[in-house]
């Protein structure tokens, strides 16, 4: 969890975790896909971070488990090799007591990215109660797990994913836990174009026009997404004056005091990104913040 960008200055969107000499290279490590969601263990409040990852060796999951004081209780890592397997469980130990992780993608259907889009389960179990299940196949989760049948209420309050293309970034998006899934596209054509224009689309509909995009690569403007206010930030400074392998940073917040948590990320070391998701998530409670998408947008050659 402690690789979600932290500052978003004019260096700090680039993702020092990833960088790499090779364009196809930064394709392959940037493949992947991370979701936080807030559960309850032991009585208290908790992060479950889940990345799912593809590359060159196959596809790969990880899962990481942090307290509301920023503190890693246990991370696993599913390889590309075990993960082949289709199906199988780990087990985790917390403080003397054990952390179970099923996962069954046998019957799995994937689109362009590294989720699973239906056909899977994937689920955390502790003491017998399921505190976060992924997936359409929630009655064969139960089954395998031994799980008591009572819906977990883990709430879903994060993703980061990467985007490729040329001109044209498309993803499937919520805006909020339990939102309608929307397709969500980002329009840019940078190529030889002495004034771009930005475009963002949500159901083909056109919610956000930004010209001049020259003078405006770092801004922020609100969407209405099923009657609800989205903040949309966007910094396209490495695509206008970047390498041409650049790469632009989206965020979509459901907040109206988004503003301010940008503004005071903007104020961090830009070379820094050590500053934690949890953390994050902690001081975004008393602003009332909501959901979070943030989508690195990167321009292939």
């Amino acid at each position: 969890m402690k690789d979600f960008p932290s500052c978003f200055g004019e260096n700090g969107v680039q993702v020092a975790d990833f960088s790499s000499s090779s364009g196809s290279t930064n394709r392959a490590a940037q493949n992947l896909v991370t979701c936080v969601y807030q559960c309850r263990l032991r009585g208290r409040s908790c992060l479950i971070t889940v990345t799912w990852s593809k590359n060159l060796m196959g596809q790969g999951l990880s899962v990481g488990i942090d307290d509301n004081n920023n503190q890693c209780l246990c991370k696993v890592d599913i390889k590309p090799w075990l993960f082949s397997k289709k199906k199988g469980s780990k087990t985790m130990d917390v403080d003397s007591t054990k952390i179970d992780i099923y996962w069954d993608l046998s019957s799995a259907k994937f689109g362009s990215g590294p989720e699973p889009l239906d056909g899977f389960y994937l689920g955390v179990v502790f003491n017998r109660q399921m505190i976060l299940l992924l997936g359409d196949m929630r009655k064969e989760a139960f089954k395998k797990t031994g799980a008591a049948p009572v819906p977990c209420n883990a709430i879903f309050i994060a993703k980061r994913e990467h985007l490729f293309g040329k001109k044209i970034f498309s993803t499937k998006a919520q805006f909020c836990d339990d939102g309608q899934v929307h397709d969500l596209m980002i329009e840019c054509d940078t190529i030889g174009i002495n004034d771009p224009c930005l475009l963002i689309r949500v159901d083909r509909k056109i919610v956000m026009q930004v010209k001049r995009l020259r003078w405006k690569f770092r801004g922020n403007h609100t969407i209405l997404v099923d009657g609800l206010a989205v903040e949309v930030f966007w910094d396209v400074h490495g695509w206008l004056f970047g390498t041409s392998l650049g790469n632009a940073v989206f965020m979509f917040n459901t907040s109206l005091s988004a503003e301010k948590l940008w503004a005071s990320q903007s104020l961090c070391d830009p070379n820094s990104l050590s500053c934690s998701w949890s953390q994050r998530f902690q001081d975004s409670q008393s602003k009332c913040l909501g959901f979070s998408l943030i989508l690195y947008a990167w321009k292939n050659e």
